[in-house]
């Protein structure tokens, strides 16, 4: 084969890695929500007790596969520490907003972030917002509100989506932030420092004693740590690497409808007709921007 046709294949392998990486990374993401309600703790414990696991692997990983654990640049660690901060918050508000309502809740009111990322990154990227991406935006915004029962401003279900919400903007920049800033660095590099900044900043605020944890609570926040915060966040974050944030937004849509599902199946929470419209509303649309993007990288 000449090698220019070898080279013409390049960008469709790639952008096709990145997007089996983000679906797997989405699916372990839909099971992750189960956990805020399975660990008898807060949302900063389970944050910070995940992040300590998942810090430790996550540097594993970068040393068996020889990478280098420094940055390439001093002032990439102030953009290291930026993005930690903001993922550390989003993993917090995003487990609030799960116990204070229900999992599928929690996790409907931060898919707002898809919406947020369509409306933000073409001004981020000084590119003009496709007509046909507020259109996809908008479905996922409509598939979002269905499954939303009538909110009582009086109730934790209503704190839960407002707090589900402020986890999306900050999932939203942190994307758009890394997508821009430090793309160049793998997903295990990229998440080393954001769950180090992780424990760094919310350790001094832990309200559980370590010793007071039972081997069966250590046991699961290993599982939360390894398979379902260092793996799906190393994808996650290599995937951007290959795709745009608005895409990987998009994709991620099958994490609501992936929880929901667990979480009637796993925890018993009921779902109704709305929920069920809703879902498959979020599910078509994440396909489609799936298949948009992989026409568009092929063209």
């Amino acid at each position: 084969m000449p090698i220019g046709m070898i080279k013409a294949q390049r960008p469709e392998v790639s952008n096709a890695s990145g997007l089996i990486q983000l679906h797997i990374a989405v699916l372990l993401f839909g099971i992750t929500a189960l956990f805020s309600k399975i660990l008898p703790l807060n949302a900063l414990d389970i944050t910070v007790l995940r992040c300590t696991v998942a810090f430790f692997v996550l540097g594993c990983i970068v040393k068996i596969s020889r990478q280098a654990l420094l940055l390439s640049q001093p002032k990439h660690y102030l953009i290291a520490l930026g993005l930690g901060i903001l993922v550390s918050l989003h993993w917090v508000t995003y487990f609030a907003a799960m116990q204070l309502s229900s999992v599928a809740i929690g996790m409907i009111a931060f898919f707002t972030y898809p919406v947020m990322t369509v409306l933000v990154e073409p001004l981020v990227n000084r590119t003009r917002l496709r007509f046909i991406d507020l259109l996809s935006g908008i479905a996922v915004l409509t598939g979002v509100f269905m499954l939303i029962p009538e909110p009582n401003f009086d109730n934790d279900v209503t704190l839960g989506i407002a707090v589900g919400v402020l986890s999306a903007a900050l999932f939203t920049a942190r994307n758009l932030l890394h997508k821009k800033y430090f793309s160049q660095y793998s997903g295990p590099q990229a998440m080393f420092y954001q769950t180090l900044v992780a424990v760094i900043i919310l350790s001094p605020f832990l309200e559980v004693e370590l010793t007071s944890i039972t081997l069966d609570i250590w046991l699961t926040i290993a599982i939360l740590g390894v398979f379902f915060t260092a793996a799906p966040h190393a994808l996650f974050a290599s995937s951007l690497r290959q795709l745009s944030a608005k895409t990987a937004s998009l994709v991620s849509c099958l994490q609501p409808f992936y929880g929901t599902v667990l979480a009637f199946l796993l925890l018993n929470e009921q779902v109704n007709l709305n929920t069920i419209i809703g879902g498959l509303i979020i599910l078509l649309t994440a396909i489609f921007e799936t298949q948009q993007n992989h026409k568009k990288n092929k063209a």
